[in-house]
């Protein structure tokens, strides 16, 4: 692993595929990672999702998603005041390049 890093410069890996962690998380496991725009064809859309978007293809911003220390994959994510001036970001593919 890198050196610790401040947020900025975490997203920035984060965006290009990376998983990203702060040492001072407490979670075994804990992670964020970037999950880029997609278009899912309308034929892909699954029951639950379609009857919210009943017609066409489903197109999907990009988002955080938080790998939690339960397990939970959790979608939408947004970093707190404190997660957005701390300085013990961390990669955790450090020299495996984009995943």
């Amino acid at each position: 692993m890198t050196n610790s890093m401040q947020f900025g410069t975490a997203l920035s890996l984060a965006k290009i595929g990376h998983r990203i962690a702060r040492e001072g998380w407490n979670g075994k496991g804990m992670f964020v990672a970037f999950m880029p725009p997609v278009m899912i064809p309308s034929e892909k859309v699954n029951e639950r999702t379609r009857r919210f978007v009943p017609d066409g293809d489903l197109n999907v911003g990009g988002y955080l998603v938080l790998k939690t220390a339960h397990g939970v994959w959790q979608p939408g994510w947004n970093a707190s005041t404190p997660d957005l001036l701390a300085n013990d970001w961390i990669d955790l593919d450090d020299g495996e390049g984009p995943l």
